[in-house]
């Protein structure tokens, strides 16, 4: 067995894993990266990346059939076909381009990339197997980016027709009838887009309200296409088994129904990576099912960090990137700490929903007074001539110096727009500022600039 030793070594080359190894190289540290299954992890493979490719492509489907009906643009196509099997093929190009890619970003920061599964022998000690070659390596600092993993219903493992998300994104064709457990972002992200591409779709939601994460106003534009698709939503409904002719349902009046499905899609939440890589030999404080970590992402042990899914929510990848480059620069001297006032939440339904900080809701249950407004798309040139009236943008701020806590916005494209409403927040801008800085014309981007303007009481176009 090898023996290699290094000053960082960072398991898991998912999202945060591989950033925390590259800058890591770039500050000059002694690194290597251990991966068992594909860099890029979930989201680059079968998660982030291909659901979004396969979602544009469902999105592309609907609008060839929209111009071959009678469109008010003048448009006039033929009827579509869709080849799933192909738009499978581009979608793995595009994973594999990226993934390539990280693989070459990694050597160019000088990381070394170890293929195979670690598993601890003591805080300071990882043996890996199952790669072209098996080794031991010993670091003075480990940073844990193992992930999560979908959750299967233990009364519904996944096989045959029970999919996960990962094989949802590898169908040859769109089922039939296609029915979906769990109306979160990832259910009706997915039901969505199949919903377009010809499915039936049947969402189950064991709560009130799709997306449960999110308040009303801000899904009921999601209501909206889910009913012009012809998608069925059963609310407060539990899946109970996997039959022969679909899904067996208790609904909210306690009634057993069988829904129609040639496929099952399970999308009931996420799980971290927390075993098969020797937690049982280290001593790990844990917070509930996730590895407690401080504002450094050090965990109870002294030298070993970590970051991303494994240590709780939001389980999101932008989150584990910012904490795996911060703790490359912990590790390399540098003085930081985690202090995000906010991380963007998408949800790339149709339409986009986009929730940064607080809302009013949460702001006034903080403490504060605050003051809010929203601006619809319906009054802005750019979304008429889009034809995306659909959605609006709202700012929080607070009553007495106007700062601004939180935005969110439901509309198409707005998950473009999250970076700005991260900056302001960030930034510590206030609604002056936002009304003061130029939005150019005619972009969706001005709704921003007027949900300012119409906090503060004179909204230009509304």
């Amino acid at each position: 067995m090898q023996d290699i030793q290094c000053k960082l070594l960072v398991i898991g080359a998912g999202p945060g894993g591989y950033v925390a190894a590259i800058r890591a190289g770039q500050l000059g540290l002694d690194t290597v990266i251990v991966e068992g299954q594909y860099h890029g992890g979930t989201c680059l493979n079968v998660g982030c990346i291909p659901s979004k490719a396969m979602i544009h492509a469902a999105d592309e489907f609907e609008k060839a059939l929209h111009f071959a009906g009678d469109s008010q643009l003048g448009v006039k196509a033929g009827a579509p076909e869709i080849d799933l099997k192909k738009t499978v093929l581009w979608k793995d190009g595009i994973v594999k381009r990226l993934t390539g890619g990280v693989g070459g970003l990694l050597k160019k920061s000088k990381v070394r990339a170890i293929d195979g599964w670690a598993t601890f022998v003591d805080g300071r000690t990882v043996d890996v197997k199952g790669g072209d070659e098996d080794c031991r390596i010993r670091a003075e600092h480990v940073i844990i980016a193992t992930g999560s993993v979908p959750v299967e219903l233990p009364f519904m493992p996944f096989g045959d027709k029970v999919i996960s998300s990962t094989e949802a994104l590898e169908l040859d064709a769109p089922p039939e009838n296609l029915a979906v457990v769990g109306a979160g972002y990832i259910g009706l992200e997915l039901g969505i887009a199949y919903a377009k591409l010809g499915s039936n779709v049947t969402v189950v939601e064991s709560m009130e309200k799709i997306l449960p994460a999110w308040d009303k106003e801000l899904t009921r534009p999601v209501e909206k296409t889910l009913k012009r698709l012809g998608v069925e939503v059963m609310l407060g409904a539990k899946a109970k088994a996997a039959g022969k002719e679909g899904l067996q349902v208790e609904t909210a009046e306690g009634e057993t129904q069988t829904v129609k499905a040639d496929k099952i899609l399970v999308t009931v939440g996420r799980a971290p990576k927390t075993e098969g890589w020797g937690r049982d030999n280290l001593v790990l404080d844990m917070d509930g099912r996730y590895i407690k970590i401080d504002d450094m992402c050090q965990t109870s042990m002294t030298g070993i960090y970590a970051i991303g899914d494994v240590t709780g929510e939001p389980m999101l990848a932008h989150r584990a990137m910012a904490q795996g480059e911060m703790v490359a620069e912990i590790i390399a001297g540098e003085n930081r700490r985690w202090d995000k006032r906010a991380i963007p939440a998408v949800c790339f339904t149709d339409p986009e929903i986009v929730d940064v900080g607080l809302n009013a809701q949460e702001a006034k249950s903080s403490g504060y007074d605050v003051k809010t407004q929203n601006f619809p798309f319906s009054a802005n040139g750019r979304a008429m001539s889009m034809e995306a009236e659909e959605g609006f943008i709202r700012v929080v701020a607070r009553e007495d110096n106007h700062l601004v806590l939180g935005v969110q916005a439901v509309g198409r494209g707005v998950s473009e727009l999250s970076t700005a409403f991260g900056l302001a927040i960030e930034m510590g801008a206030t609604l002056e500022d936002i009304a003061g800085t130029i939005h150019a014309h005619p972009t969706l981007g001005e709704a921003f600039q007027e949900s300012a303007l119409r906090t503060l009481g004179h909204a230009l176009h509304i």
